[in-house]
């Protein structure tokens, strides 16, 4: 899992790797869809842990003094079986009030769960956020509610992906949560903000984090496709890492014209 590390976030640069091995508990798989946060004055980074089309994929935690590890592993929060959520991948990590929850889940229902104080195992029983046309959870509180972004459609079809990232609002973190027409997520509504076009460079952006810079403005972080190299060598879907401004008007997020900028822009104001 590499580490890159930019103070502008428009240039980065390779630091080396998360891990110096790879992490043991489960029999076979590879390391994706990676979640780091600050907690307890330590890094933590939850991770998937599972094979394409696996039937029990899990999730995996590793801490570290510092962003750029080496990360020691503490080994499984749970997986698919123990907790109940099919494809239980892509992990989110939130904190409330010093309450640890990790929000997860992938085209099976999005569903979180509070976590035991030292964040590494699971403490009491999920609770569902949004249906199964989403993945990729990430939430933000602002203006009194909190913000969930999902990704729905295809994430790995090269210029054919119809991944696109879509939202709801809650007034608890726990749900319910609804789109702008007042419509459930766990009945899979979702107001759309972000997505690609026949006409534009690029198709399937999704998977996003929200970054705040330090003048207080967010930033949607995503990957999408670019359409003229859309593949590596391997065949799979090659998914560049990209910028855009959210812009807050009437209590909810857009990105401007719903879709990926192509253009020259300012990129975020970093001290």
């Amino acid at each position: 899992m590499p580490v890159i590390r930019s103070q502008n976030l428009t240039e980065w640069e390779y630091v080396g790797e998360a891990f110096e091995s790879r992490p043991s508990w489960k029999g076979s798989g590879s390391i994706w869809a990676p979640e780091i946060t600050k907690f307890q004055d330590q890094y933590y980074l939850y991770y998937s842990l599972s094979t394409w089309g696996d039937s029990n994929p899990g999730i995996g935690v590793a801490v570290a003094d510092q962003p750029e590890g080496p990360f020691e592993d503490k080994g499984k929060v749970f997986d698919s079986e123990e907790i109940g959520v099919e494809n239980s991948i892509d992990p989110f990590f939130y904190e409330q009030d010093g309450r640890p929850f990790l929000v997860w889940g992938s085209f099976n229902g999005i569903y979180g769960v509070e976590l035991e104080e030292d964040g590494l195992a699971p403490k009491g029983e999920p609770f569902e956020i949004a249906g199964d046309d989403y993945e990729a959870p990430y939430i933000v509180e602002e203006g009194g509610y909190y913000y969930f972004f999902g990704s729905r459609g295809s994430c790995c079809e090269g210029e054919d992906s119809t991944y696109n990232v879509a939202v709801g609002r809650s007034e608890n973190i726990e749900g319910p949560y609804t789109d702008k027409d007042g419509k459930a997520l766990t009945e899979n509504g979702g107001t759309l903000i972000l997505e690609g076009s026949p006409e534009g460079s690029f198709a399937g952006p999704g998977h996003n984090a929200v970054i705040q810079d330090d003048e207080g403005k967010d930033w949607l972080v995503y990957h999408a496709i670019d359409k003229k190299e859309p593949l590596l060598w391997t065949s799979a879907s090659r998914r560049p890492l990209m910028i855009d401004p959210i812009e807050w008007k009437d209590g909810w997020p857009e990105i401007e014209g719903e879709r990926p900028s192509e253009g020259e822009q300012n990129g975020p104001s970093i001290n």
